[in-house]
């Protein structure tokens, strides 16, 4: 995996030939799934070698699954770590709280001896890990052909809300992260008051998180259900019971197959959330160079997100029309940024 040329990432140690054949371990921490892998870097990029996904529940810490993924696949000689948090990271540490781990890089320096390890938010990783994507795996909402110079925006809804962009510096692109998806939501129209006065009775301050997110999504529907009174059928009652973690899913399907109205108007009310957030982000950091929406949720839904009404509501301003319309906007397919991201990170972020 090589950098595409449209992504200049600012990585002052790519031609740096002693980043060369480096034994890397790269990690993707999830509340749900954790994701480690093995790497070497070469030619200013890096070489899967294996990878493995471990449900994060079953382990009291990052260290028992970093210890039985280099027994099991024998790995002696791994010189660097980089690690993808889903939250702040700060002085070398980070306390995601959707995890509940006391993630530092000096203990795991100290207890397995690599010689160099770093924390990224996991969303400043995807940031890296998209410089490697190819152009197939950009998939276009709204193009003028290519990536305009200019800051770029990132916006990934999955289990929490991930928001980071780049800034670009002349030449270059450089990853930076936010916890702007903690920012607070604002409605817009009357029944979107409802919807923040029926938030705030539950979670008090009402974040674009909680509206932005596998639970989010969820919270958008049960307003629909039990507030605006949306008949909900039986059969779909009883799926979401036993979603098991699939609700985005199982309200993708009921819309798409069975044409449930509760469901449509649910993904049509996140999708417009979504292209509103998508255009405060861009607008905070004069994103002229480009709008990237990954995340699980965008993925799960692609089918359904109609590509001209999304860009519609994304350029909606009261002064800024004519920045925002010419803003190119791309879905980011793939799984895999954050944890590929962090190993480039640890590659080649040095001199």
């Amino acid at each position: 995996m090589n950098l595409n040329p449209k992504f200049p990432l600012f990585l002052p140690g790519v031609k740096n030939s002693s980043n060369n054949n480096i034994s890397i371990i790269g990690a993707n921490l999830r509340e749900d799934v954790t994701t480690v892998a093995h790497y070497i870097s070469q030619d200013g990029g890096v070489e899967l070698k294996t990878k493995e996904d471990f449900a994060t529940r079953d382990f009291s810490d990052f260290s028992e699954i970093l210890s039985q993924f280099m027994q099991k696949n024998a790995i002696s000689d791994a010189k660097r770590l980089g690690i993808s948090v889903p939250g702040p990271v700060l002085n070398g540490r980070s306390l995601p709280a959707r995890i509940g781990w006391d993630i530092d890089e000096a203990d795991y320096q100290t207890k397995f001896g690599f010689e160099k390890v770093y924390l990224l938010n996991d969303q400043e990783a995807a940031a890296y890990g998209i410089g490697l994507l190819q152009d197939a795996d950009l998939d276009p909402i709204y193009t003028s052909g290519h990536l305009e110079k200019g800051n770029v925006a990132i916006l990934a809804p999955g289990n929490g809300l991930g928001e980071a962009g780049y800034f670009f510096d002349g030449k270059y692109l450089r990853p930076f992260a936010t916890e702007g998806g903690h920012s607070e939501f604002s409605p817009r129209t009357t029944v979107e008051v409802e919807f923040y006065q029926f938030l705030n009775n539950i979670y008090g301050i009402v974040s674009w998180e909680t509206v932005l997110s596998k639970t989010g999504l969820f919270n958008i529907y049960r307003f629909l259900r039990d507030v605006k009174r949306h008949p909900e059928p039986e059969w779909l009652a009883e799926e979401i019971a036993g979603a098991n973690g699939n609700l985005t899913e199982v309200i993708f399907r009921a819309a798409m197959e069975k044409d449930v109205l509760i469901c449509k108007i649910a993904l049509d009310t996140f999708l417009e959330f979504l292209a509103r957030e998508a255009n405060n982000l861009t607008l905070k950091l004069k994103a002229t160079g480009g709008l990237l929406i990954a995340g699980d949720i965008p993925q799960t839904i692609k089918k359904y997100i109609d590509k001209d009404k999304f860009y519609e509501k994304f350029k909606i301003s009261d002064k800024m029309e004519i920045m925002l319309k010419n803003i190119p906007i791309y879905l980011i397919d793939t799984d895999s940024t954050s944890i590929n991201g962090a190993a480039m990170y640890t590659a080649y972020f040095n001199e």
